[in-house]
């Protein structure tokens, strides 16, 4: 899996998803509980965008110094006894994995849950070699059996019911049991915790990685994770690299606000710290450790038009705001990074040509803008993606003839009177039980969901102008 999930096309992955009513359920519930859950969590801690404002400056001073910084984690690593990469692209960083896992004859590897190892295409790349690879994340491990794709960053496989997840235990490993959370969960943990003890390698993402400490931060709400960063010999550790914090002082306030923004909680269930391998004496942990630090278009919005998105620390609350997000779901965006936050960084890290149509998913309500802990203002990051497209001549000709010949109009107050009055004496005649005739380009898009009123006949202007 890498960052584009899907070769069909947007709109027909639209249809496809608008359809989907369980998926549409259970965002809808999603949405209402975390959102419920946020606000009282919000509302305890109090101050809370005094602790935005703080969350902002710590992420905003690593952007503003990340070399120092990157330099600063890497020797730190270093000295505790484990081993950095700095990977330019995708293929750097699995390549670099890829070769350690070559060089421990692995057979078998354990993940916990990571975004930045979906970005890459890391399972696909070490199961090309012969390598087993088992997500330990229980939403993650259901969409691996189905042969699926996340469609939420924080809750993978939250477009499937528990039906759905028990016909895909039915029938990849023969479970008999109930449909209720609690029995699957056990039958999965059963299945799972012998490939802990089998595994050559575990491989983690990194929430935050510490400078001052050359620690890596992973914040879950399963232990899976511990197992999988502690029984292996080798652990791998995958970050992308603004994913940075000064001190232990700053991860303190990240992840209050990463936890209460995520799924509404003081705290998640596990919060994990590990700094490099096992020591002499100590019987606990991996032998070997590697921080691998994944650049992959990243660089690319570093001091420019879009840097405030590298402030993002993942808890998905935008996506948990969003109407857009809440009719469509996570696989419209045909991104590993659905909802605002994909629609923004998934054209600078894959290009207009993939994710082109992705800054136009959004009704501009800026409710995202609100709860970022962060303050990244996505509303107007998505606007600089339509404007640098227009720019750059990727906006379809007719569309853009359309804007010019409403601009030409717009300029003419006699020409748009004109206009005005033989378009309402067109619509009365035009407009039949609702919709329109004509559906060219984007009318059609916008008219075709719509029941269109009867028409008058005659200009707001006119009308007006009558009764006064």
């Amino acid at each position: 899996m890498s960052l584009k999930t899907s070769e069909i096309s947007f709109k027909a992955r639209l249809h496809d998803e608008i359809h989907n009513d369980v998926m549409r359920k259970a965002v809808v519930m999603a949405q209402e509980r975390i959102g419920a859950n946020r606000q009282k969590m919000v509302d305890e801690l109090g101050h809370w965008e005094e602790w935005r404002e703080q969350a902002k400056q710590i992420r905003e001073h690593i952007l503003q110094n990340l070399d120092a910084y990157l330099y600063q984690l890497s020797e730190k690593v270093s000295q505790n006894g484990g081993n950095v990469y700095f990977a330019n692209t995708a293929e750097d960083a699995t390549n670099y994995i890829k070769k350690v896992a070559q060089q421990k004859q692995a057979k078998k590897v354990v993940k916990s849950k990571s975004m930045v190892t979906e970005e890459i295409g890391l399972n696909k790349v070490l199961e090309a070699e012969g390598i087993q690879v088992i997500e330990s994340d229980l939403g993650e491990y259901i969409l691996q059996l189905a042969g699926d794709k996340p469609s939420h960053i924080v809750v993978p496989a939250i477009h499937k019911d528990r039906h759905q997840i028990r016909k895909v235990l039915q029938d990849k490993l023969g479970y008999q049991g109930e449909a209720t959370p609690e029995e699957m969960t056990l039958f999965i943990r059963g299945k799972i915790r012998q490939d802990f003890l089998e595994a050559d390698i575990g491989i983690s993402g990194c929430n935050f990685a510490v400078a001052e400490t050359g620690s890596v931060c992973l914040v879950t709400n399963e232990g899976n994770l511990r197992l999988a960063t502690t029984l292996p010999k080798t652990h791998i550790a995958v970050m992308g690299m603004d994913r940075l914090a000064p001190t232990f002082k700053e991860v303190d306030i990240l992840i209050t606000l990463l936890a209460r923004s995520a799924v509404g909680a003081r705290l998640t269930s596990y919060n994990t710290w590990l700094t490099g391998p096992r020591l002499a004496g100590e019987t606990d942990g991996p032998e070997d450790f590697h921080l691998v630090i994944v650049d992959n278009g990243r660089s690319k919005a570093l001091g420019g038009e879009f840097n405030d998105i590298l402030r993002c620390i993942r808890c998905g609350a935008c996506l948990n705001v969003c109407p857009a997000y809440r009719q469509i779901g996570g696989h419209s965006y045909g991104s590993i990074y659905p909802g605002p936050i994909g629609s923004v960084l998934s054209p600078i890290l894959g290009g207009y040509e993939d994710f082109k149509d992705l800054p136009y998913a959004c009704s501009l309500c800026t409710a995202c803008n609100q709860v970022c802990p962060v303050k990244i203002p996505l509303a107007s990051l998505l606007l600089k993606h339509r404007s640098k497209m227009v720019e750059l001549g990727i906006t379809p000709t007719l569309e853009k003839l359309s804007v010019k010949m409403f601009t030409l109009a717009n300029n003419h107050p006699t020409l748009w009177k004109v206009g005005m009055n033989i378009g309402a004496k067109l619509s009365r005649k035009m407009i039949k039980n609702g919709k329109a005739p004509l559906n060219i380009g984007a009318v059609s898009e916008w008219t075709k969901a719509r029941d269109l009123p009867s028409s008058e006949g005659e200009s707001f202007r006119n009308w007006f102008k009558n009764r006064t």
